[in-house]
């Protein structure tokens, strides 16, 4: 298929898809209210990312059906998707406990990281993969709270992967990139729609994949891959665990992450997520114009990139922590 024909295909069931997921929620009242761990105002529906994951299990049994070789990766891969939007789907009508929906996480990152196995024969980075796709899929999911973040940065990520990454994977990328695209115009500026859980897993999950193929292949400077990802592993991570040494119940929702005190303060989402982007299309530039250098520039990119990263991650929080400095001072009258 012609590159511009596979382009419009998944953006237009991406956009089609969403409008059609919108109308199933309002009639079923799938919606997500507004309350004090929530970041939005009004009554918004959910589910809409099930139109991207129908768009990437298009290609990736288009692409199982045209590339013999790549069969045990792209199986792993389907099944793996499909799992992870069936328990975000069914967590989306009715909430399930999440350690359910970490064992099925688990599951399917296990099926991808056996279908990576048996094309690469590489049990390091099987291992990696199955971790990876774990972490992502779960970061996706606490860092899907505001209007358009998730699903922008998503797009980003995958069109920097199809830029570097060759054969099936490339056109998984470009199809994952297309889909969000056709997303976005309903839950970016104003988000007539949300994710959903059976959206924002599936992204991490499709994205871990994307990204442990780069390792797998032996892609000229894969580590600066995570580069473009410091946005949500530092906010994810960093959050999560001051969550847990606070004594939090930390896998229930709340608005503590960098990304939400930012929207908070300013009353609105849009910058936030211009915000984000414009870091990641920065460190995309970098990942690919450093990726020939040698290890030693490698090592000292990803240590300096993701210490930059911690210092202006605490500067968001820290409008958090006065805040909350301001309120106990003036309930104890000083």
């Amino acid at each position: 298929m012609p590159l511009g024909g596979w382009l419009a295909l998944h953006f237009g069931i991406g956009l089609l898809g969403t409008m059609a997921a919108r109308r199933y929620a309002l009639r079923a009242r799938l919606l997500d209210q507004p309350g004090e761990r929530r970041s939005h105002s009004i009554a918004t529906p959910r589910g809409g990312g099930i139109a991207i994951v129908v768009a990437v299990l298009v290609a990736a049994l288009w692409l199982f059906a045209q590339d013999p070789q790549q069969r045990p990766w792209l199986a792993g891969f389907a099944v793996g998707l499909a799992l992870i939007a069936a328990i975000g789907w069914i967590d989306d009508h009715r909430p399930l406990s999440p350690w359910l929906r970490l064992a099925v996480h688990a599951l399917a990152s296990a099926g991808l990281a056996w279908g990576g196995f048996l094309v690469h024969g590489d049990p390091l980075v099987a291992l990696a993969t199955f971790v990876l796709s774990i972490g992502l899929t779960n970061v996706w999911n606490f860092m899907d709270g505001i209007d358009g973040l998730a699903a922008s940065q998503a797009a980003l990520l995958a069109a920097g992967a199809a830029w570097v990454l060759g054969g099936s994977a490339q056109w998984l990328a470009l199809a994952l990139c297309a889909a969000c695209c056709g997303f976005l115009p309903l839950n970016f500026p104003r988000a007539r729609i949300f994710l959903g859980d059976v959206g924002s897993g599936a992204l991490g999950f499709a994205l871990a994949a994307l990204y442990a193929d780069l390792a797998a292949t032996g892609n000229p400077g894969w580590p600066l891959a995570l580069l473009p990802l410091s946005a949500f592993l530092v906010d994810a991570a960093l959050t999560l665990v001051g969550r847990m040494l606070g004594g939090e119940r930390w896998w229930t929702p709340h608005v503590m992450h960098a990304y939400q005190v930012w929207a908070r303060h300013l009353g609105r989402h849009i910058p936030v997520t211009l915000a984000y982007a414009f870091w990641t299309m920065i460190a995309i530039a970098l990942w690919w114009l450093c990726r020939d250098h040698g290890t030693a520039v490698v090592t000292m990119l990803l240590l300096g990139w993701y210490t930059l990263s911690v210092f202006v991650w605490r500067g968001l929080r820290r409008r958090r922590d006065l805040a909350v400095l301001g309120a106990t001072n003036s309930r104890n009258g000083e």
